[in-house]
């Protein structure tokens, strides 16, 4: 008997159907020769500290850091897991042959080895690999089985991340708690949460100490069309006057009308990032959300792998794209099918933009399967036609515009404005109905440059109406998760080491898949929170960064070096053994600098006001309110004597500033209610 094993239910249904193994039984399907039964996710994990030493049990800073001699696995802890295990377990045993079906990457390779590994499988194991759950797919995966040893430096590169994480995050977390925690507050730490965190908090920070500086910038209205000095902005408003009163009475004359046609090609395909991002700016989904919603569309087999870093389609995908194509059209007509109408090509174009295998590892970008949807659910369907969208598009003509710009003078005083008129639509004409994010400065830039101006001859002349507008600089915004997500992906940029800037450029922070778990860890874990879509550290969260003094530990550039060894482990190019050696230097040297501290510095567990203003937080019943939270509290009720420039006695982070009527701290609009009367 030959098993098969998948990675969840619904996809041992999906295989169990196309080998004809009909007989339904619990836990698995029997039928033509096969058996086809499935993990729930992740079955085994690793061994927790205590399961090596009795003495890692309890957290101490004399037992750190914990090295295990060697990583071992358990079960996890769950009647359901257990139970489903035991029926793999059994009939692996009795197996000629197994069939290696999970998920097609690093994560699903880890789970199916460790189910393979406890259950002590002795017969050859092959491996399944596909990037869709179409039934045609997984009759081709099965056609081109290959033996499972071919993923063996997947699966190192798997089980590498996994130690890895355990030793850093296990170590460095009790490591902080213990050093810095108070009250039973746990300080997690984490390879790509805490660099994540700092990123928050530095924007924070970039936003509140910023201070916004005047600057004019000259400009002038002529024929109901404005016309900005090409000179820039002034910062000295005399000078900008001068300038303005050098062309005083004068008339302003065009010098030049200039016409040049351009065109601009279709966005990319998605990758789950893109996706991310695209769906926060649309619909405020979160990254997690988002993933969840592609994975039931990925099993549902609408639509192919989502756990992808990759924008290209391998060649050998082209010739399926044609009856993809028309199945995605046929099932929208009326709706993209009545856009498209004559403007595809035929056959359909090859571009280097869309196929290119050398930039294709193990899953293309994301595209429809061309099945059929139907039961979806909103957010389903939204995210299903953005990625239908995506796939039409990019078989569509450019976008042809062209770009009028318009140079005038008054006086010696030269202007410019720029306009854009749309020729031919192109694939644009498929995302007509929607609308970008508002808050988007560059979508917003590129609507002023859209705009048509009127027919202007060169040395036409005439009145126009100068003014010299005042304008105050403003500071970075407040990342959102789309803009997060971005810099989570472009985090070389925050590197300069610049052999690792370059390698970062395709891992940065974080696998893709992970990204949406990891900020959302930040939110439970309170050290992030939400404004509407503006995403801005907690006053936990800034501590705990602020307390972090081994710089790598919050930097962009510990995950970009681990992503890169981890990616050149999967090629065979780096020794797993070598990896995990280094991190335990890098270990001994953060508890050694961690134990040295004597600056008796810890994280206030009280730094968080209600909707009253009061300090809340949890603390042991029968002791006394300490000094700190007695002050809060007079803060809060408006009792304290303050003087202007002083640090905020509420919140700690800000500043007392002295209004008309009454102090108030610096962060009220980041929701400090601090306030006590003149």
């Amino acid at each position: 008997m030959i098993v098969c094993i998948a990675e969840k239910p619904s996809v041992g249904r999906d295989i169990a159907k196309v080998l004809g193994a009909a007989e339904k039984h619990e836990g698995y399907y029997e039928g033509n020769g096969y058996q086809v039964t499935w993990a729930l996710g992740h079955l085994l994990c690793l061994k927790e500290p205590h399961d090596y030493l009795d003495s890692w049990k309890k957290w101490s800073l004399d037992v750190l850091p914990m090295v295990p001699p060697r990583f071992g696995i358990k079960l996890i802890d769950d009647a359901g897991t257990k139970k489903q295990f035991n029926i793999v377990k059994q009939l692996v045993a009795n197996a000629r042959e197994v069939i290696n079906c999970g998920d097609a990457g690093q994560e699903g390779e880890l789970i199916q080895r460790w189910i393979l590994q406890y259950a002590k499988v002795k017969c050859p194991v092959k491996r399944l690999w596909i990037s869709s759950l179409t039934e045609e797919a997984i009759r081709d995966g099965f056609r081109h089985l290959t033996d499972q040893s071919r993923y063996d430096n997947l699966y190192m590169a798997g089980l590498s991340r996994a130690c890895g994480d355990w030793l850093l995050g296990i170590n460095a977390t009790r490591l902080y708690t213990l050093k810095y925690g108070r009250e039973r507050q746990v300080l997690s730490i984490g390879r790509v949460q805490t660099p994540t965190l700092a990123l928050i908090v530095q924007r924070d920070k970039e936003i509140s100490e910023f201070r916004p500086e005047p600057y004019w910038v000259l400009q002038t209205k002529y024929r109901d069309v404005l016309f900005t000095a090409v000179q820039g902005k002034f910062t000295d408003r005399k000078e900008g006057e001068r300038v303005l009163s050098s062309f005083a009475g004068r008339p302003f004359v065009i010098t030049d009308v200039s016409k040049k046609q351009g065109s601009e090609p279709p966005r990319q395909l998605y990758d789950l990032t893109a996706l991310q991002i695209d769906c926060n700016k649309k619909y405020s989904l979160s990254a997690e959300t988002t993933l969840n919603t592609i994975q039931s569309l990925y099993e549902k087999r609408l639509t192919t792998y989502p756990r992808v870093d990759t924008r290209y389609l391998s060649d050998d995908i082209y010739p399926q794209c044609a009856d993809i194509l028309d199945n995605v059209i046929r099932q929208s007509a009326g709706g993209i099918g009545g856009r498209v109408g004559e403007t595809l090509q035929h056959p359909l174009p090859k571009s280097k933009r869309v196929f290119d295998t050398s930039k294709v590892t193990d899953h293309h970008a994301i595209i429809p399967t061309g099945i059929k949807p139907s039961g979806l659910n909103q957010t389903e369907e939204r995210v299903y036609d953005l990625i239908v969208r995506s796939f039409v598009s990019v078989f569509m003509p450019d976008c042809r515009y062209s770009t009028t710009t318009v140079t005038g003078k008054a006086g010696e005083t030269a202007f410019k404005v720029t306009g854009k008129e749309i020729l031919a639509p192109g694939w644009r004409i498929l995302y007509q109905d929607y609308r970008e994010d508002e808050e988007d400065a560059a979508d917003q830039d590129r609507e002023k440059e859209e705009k048509v101006l009127p027919s202007f001859v060169r040395n036409e002349s005439g009145p126009h109406q100068p003014v010299l507008q005042s304008k105050m600089t403003t500071p970075p915004k407040p990342y959102t998760e789309a803009s997060l997500l971005q810099a989570m992906e472009t985090a070389g940029r925050f590197v300069e080491d610049e052999e690792l800037k370059a390698a970062m450029k395709e891992n940065g922070i974080g696998r893709p898949s992970s990204r949406a778990s990891i900020i959302e860890t930040l939110f439970k874990r309170n050290y992030i929170k939400r404004n509407r879509k503006n995403i801005s550290a907690t006053p936990i969260g800034r501590q705990l960064i602020g307390l972090i003094q081994y710089e790598l530990l919050k930097s962009c550039e510990l995950t970009g070096i681990w992503e890169k060894k981890l990616r050149d482990m999967e090629r065979g190019k780096y020794d797993p053994r070598r990896f995990i050696e280094e991190l335990k230097g890098q270990l001994l040297a953060i508890v050694s600098s961690v134990k040295a501290d004597n600056s008796q510095r810890f994280v206030d567990s009280f730094p968080q006001t209600d909707s009253k203003g009061e300090a809340h937080g949890k603390r042991t019943a029968g002791t006394k309110p300490s000094s700190s939270r007695r002050a809060k509290k007079a803060a809060s009720s408006g009792k304290m004597k303050v003087t202007h420039g002083q640090a905020c006695p509420l919140c700690r982070q800000g500043q007392v500033i002295k209004g008309k009527y009454s102090y108030f701290c610096s962060r009220h609009n980041e929701g400090c209610k601090f306030k006590s009367p003149l």
